[in-house]
């Protein structure tokens, strides 16, 4: 677990966790992917919420062991939170699992998604997709389709904190009706990010055209052609 997750995460609990708790005092709260490697998100959940790590495979933190990655041992409508860190570039088909959180929250229950939009290749075991600033309302789109009604709360581009990724950070109500019980967003008070998107909101704040790895590149490289023109 990288250092941007890990703050994402606590950013999201601190943002959303009072108007959880008004709508669940004990809520319950289902991360996927929680295998404790190098920290975990359950440091920063309540500790009056119930917490259930899964996972494909046997590990610190993991609570239950999925079968099918695409199917949640949970009944319809049961769970508050879901939780995702580090995991969907790892889904061979993200877009069914994503569907499967939707059936499993509550009609007011909110998903977390923290995906790379950026990075080395890294296979756990296989890697396969990164996150761009459009990814939240296409996973909108999707859901619509498929007879949902999710509403894309907020999102994000993080930026990097002592290595080399860029986290796509995105939060998600189930069901558009119950939006306007969670007010405040990440975005809000964060300040250190790129292609923030909030409910209600047309456009990008602060559009950026690249990540910070390809903009540490430019710079690097407008440092060599001036050398070069120096010599």
């Amino acid at each position: 677990m990288h250092p941007t997750a890990l703050q994402n995460c606590q950013q999201f609990f601190e943002s959303y966790g009072e108007a959880i708790a008004q709508k669940a005092p004990h809520a319950k709260v289902v991360e996927i992917g929680s295998q404790d490697v190098n920290g975990s998100l359950r440091t920063y959940c309540p500790p009056q919420f119930e917490y259930v790590g899964v996972d494909f495979v046997a590990g610190k933190g993991v609570d239950l062991i999925l079968e099918d990655p695409y199917s949640l041992p949970f009944e319809n409508e049961s769970v508050d939170v879901m939780l995702s860190s580090s995991c969907f570039e790892h889904s061979e088909m993200f877009w069914v699992l994503y569907l499967e959180i939707m059936r499993t929250l509550k009609p007011g229950g909110v998903f977390y998604l923290n995906v790379p939009s950026n990075g080395e290749f890294h296979r756990w075991p296989v890697d396969c997709w990164r996150f761009y600033p459009d990814s939240g309302r296409a996973l909108v789109t999707w859901a619509k389709r498929n007879g949902m009604k999710p509403e894309l709360l907020e999102s994000y581009t993080s930026t990097q904190i002592g290595d080399q990724w860029n986290d796509f950070v995105a939060v998600f109500v189930k069901d558009e009706a119950h939006a306007a019980h969670y007010p405040n967003r990440i975005l809000h008070k964060k300040t250190d990010y790129a292609n923030g998107l909030v409910s209600g909101q047309a456009e990008f704040s602060k559009l950026s055209a690249m990540p910070e790895d390809k903009k540490k590149m430019a710079v690097i490289k407008q440092i060599i052609d001036n050398t070069i023109k120096a010599v």
